[in-house]
């Protein structure tokens, strides 16, 4: 990693080229539409494999109160998500609630709507990845789904049983609006009827909020982090395959030799230099939405254990732990997301 305006380095790790990998979540922060009301004075974020933590203090800039509505959105989790093995998500997909999001405002708590919209993401772009599309995560199908009589949740058997239970008028114009594909039975692998539901779902839990002219208001939120990841392998030198992470999470020479050497004999001999890794993303540009930068930014990362390995671009790291890192800034405009890798070492026997 390069100590640079984006690239960190520190004993910090790099992603994996998962072979076998889990599906999860990317991380957003508040939004509240566009605003010059609303300054955000400060930010104190905390990043953990298993928890992310976040603490708020904003003004109102203008001499009246300014009310509006505070929205923290999940990234979309396609509803055939389910049949991903491992999937870092709760066993109980039937619940609104898939972090355990809780917030308070001025240390009381807040009670948090929670709605979910359904939407065709326009697919994966290489400059403009899922968890830097916080703005414009799709193509809105809630209504579309409503009038077909098609549930909103990410179990499969529901959403399954409800699209082979439409009429063939139904399913037809569910396929040309890129809801579904429909399978006959004997078309495939399966000697029944079967279907491929084509949407994602997003949840967002919010909350209106009235912003006292000329006054603070601190909020703080907090939720499980369900990261996606899977089976980590490096070498050092790296190898071709791996250039692309060398870069993605900006992997020095000092940081490849500290993540081969976390996982030389990891679990034994036979799994040669082979972990697992968290990737963990934070969707920081929606402190953009406020009015003007973020006034103190910080930062701590918890890698979670001594052994592991983390990495990410950014500068100004310093290590205040066994297992955390702290980054601080002052009038801070965020122009990319946080793409953070956590490497653990198999366990040894």
């Amino acid at each position: 990693m390069r100590l640079s305006l984006l690239p960190v380095a520190l004993c910090l790790a790099t992603p994996v080229h998962a072979n076998d990998g889990f599906g999860g979540l990317s991380a957003t922060g508040l939004t509240f539409g566009k605003t010059d009301s609303i300054a955000m004075e400060e930010e104190n974020l905390f990043i953990g494999i298993d928890r992310i933590a976040v603490d708020y203090v904003f003004r109102n800039l203008t001499d009246a109160d300014v009310t509006g509505e505070v929205i923290f959105p999940l990234p979309p989790v396609g509803v055939w998500s389910g049949y991903e093995s491992m999937m870092n998500l709760p066993e109980d997909l039937s619940a609104p609630d898939l972090v355990g999001f809780t917030a308070t405002v001025d240390g009381r708590p807040v009670q948090v709507a929670i709605d979910r919209i359904a939407i065709i993401e326009d697919g994966y772009d290489e400059e403009n990845p899922p968890s830097k599309q916080y703005d414009n995560p799709g193509r809105d199908v809630t209504a579309n789904l409503q009038r077909l009589g098609i549930p909103l949740t990410l179990e499969i058997e529901p959403v399954r049983d409800a699209l082979l239970a439409l009429a063939p008028a139904q399913q037809a114009e569910a396929k040309s609006l890129g809801l579904a594909e429909f399978y006959p039975a004997g078309q495939g692998i399966s000697l029944e009827d079967e279907v491929y539901a084509g949407w994602s779902i997003v949840t967002r839990y919010h909350w209106t909020q009235t912003f006292p002219a000329g006054a603070t208001v601190r909020i703080s939120h907090s939720y499980t982090n369900r990261p996606p990841g899977g089976v980590f392998y490096w070498t050092h030198p790296p190898e071709d395959w791996q250039l692309y992470f060398k870069e993605q999470y900006c992997i020095d020479e000092g940081t490849s030799k500290a993540m081969a050497k976390a996982l030389v004999g990891s679990g034994g001999a036979e799994f040669g230099n082979t972990g697992t890794a968290y990737n963990i993303s934070y969707v920081l540009r929606t402190a953009n939405s406020w009015a003007g930068p973020i006034g103190r930014f910080t930062l701590t990362l918890d890698k979670g254990d001594p052994r592991n390995v983390i990495s990410l671009c950014a500068d100004g790291v310093r290590k205040t732990g066994p297992t955390t890192f702290v980054i601080e800034k002052t009038n801070y405009t965020p122009d990319r997301d946080l793409e953070i890798l956590v490497v653990q070492p198999l366990p040894r026997e």
